[in-house]
């Protein structure tokens, strides 16, 4: 009785010891298996192929795959080819979509005091010095803190298309040239209130539409960068050009909130470390290839027309009251424009 009493318990503590070795094994077990699980990122926006800001993304979607091991499945969608941007940008913020790009101005309905670091209103950023001091600094950082909270998505990084121009079928060198002008604009109210202030007629259309609408004459002209003119070939619809530099358009880098915060700590580092490494890139490459892109329109027939300062700076003076009326969005916009144009 006494051996089988002790043979039991014996085998008692045996299984106990095993059931507790095994216990002990468990969180290891999952967390080898959670290092095997396979998080897709969808990237996806409406640049132009070849351009910069294109490029970085495709080294970015590769950097993610080779640096994460496979465990980040990032997919590259460049050129609107999951939707136009108000698609992208809803995406991003339920998370159909894991990673986006567009300025800061994309956020004016749900929280204005982000939007003035797209540039709103005009003319708010002197240089590219300017910008870096905003955007890769404090600010930077605070501004993202704040599309976090109230849109669902985190800057973890700016890229920028740089400073844009005006494209258009007839020259525009004047406010006399440009009164009347149809000039498609963003589907945001801050780029319809700049272009009123210089008394052209701004026609707010969705960034894929713009060749068609060049072509059909629903649109006299356009304004962007210069990679993005080669790029949609929309130099072949119209062709002059003028380096206005009225708007500076940082891009920021959006990625899901919710998407990034599922990611394991190490991957998280990985996403955020690669978008900053990648978009420093990207910056350099768009500064230093700008004055080539110009070049390159003037090679397939755009003629560019200069404005001098004298006229520019007639155009800031006739949208600086942007900066108050903007700014009366509420006390943080104000702020935070002030914030901006106190480090110029």
């Amino acid at each position: 009785m006494t051996s089988t009493f002790n043979a039991s318990l014996a085998i008692s503590r045996r299984a106990f010891v095993q059931a507790g070795v095994a216990t002990l094994a468990l969180p290891a077990y999952i967390s080898r298996a959670s290092a095997a699980d396979t998080f897709t990122c969808r990237i996806a926006h409406s640049e132009a192929i070849g351009s910069p800001l294109t490029n970085a993304f495709e080294r970015w979607a590769k950097s993610m795959n080779e640096k994460s091991e496979g465990r980040i499945d990032a997919q590259h969608f460049p050129a609107s080819q999951l939707g136009g941007l108000a698609q992208l940008l809803e995406g991003s913020r339920i998370g159909t979509i894991q990673a986006t790009t567009a300025g800061p101005d994309s956020e004016e309905a749900i929280a204005p005091e982000i939007a003035a670091f797209g540039g709103a209103p005009g003319f708010i950023y002197k240089d590219e010095a300017h910008v870096d001091r905003v955007l890769q600094g404090d600010l930077g950082a605070e501004v993202s803190q704040i599309a976090r909270e109230k849109t669902g998505v985190e800057f973890v990084a700016y890229g920028e298309s740089g400073f844009r121009h005006v494209l258009a079928k007839t020259p525009v060198t004047d406010l006399a040239s440009l009164s009347g002008l149809k000039i498609r604009v963003p589907e945001l109210r801050v780029w319809v209130d700049f272009w009123k202030k210089l008394g052209a007629n701004p026609t707010p259309l969705p960034y894929s539409e713009q060749y068609a609408a060049l072509s059909t004459g629903i649109i006299d002209g356009l304004e962007s960068d210069y990679f993005s003119v080669l790029g949609f070939k929309w130099h072949e619809q119209a062709k002059h050009v003028t380096p206005t530099y009225h708007w500076f358009l940082p891009k920021a880098v959006r990625v899901n909130a919710a998407w990034l915060d599922s990611l394991p700590a190490d991957l998280q580092a990985i996403v955020r470390d690669t978008a900053k490494e990648e978009f420093l890139a990207q910056r350099t490459e768009n500064r230093a290839k700008a004055d080539k892109a110009l070049d390159e329109l003037k090679a397939v027939g755009v003629e560019v027309h200069a404005i001098d300062e004298a006229e520019r700076a007639k155009w800031a003076d006739l949208t600086a009251p942007l900066f108050d009326e903007f700014g009366s969005k509420s006390p943080k916009t104000a702020e935070m424009i002030a914030k901006i144009r106190a480090l110029a």
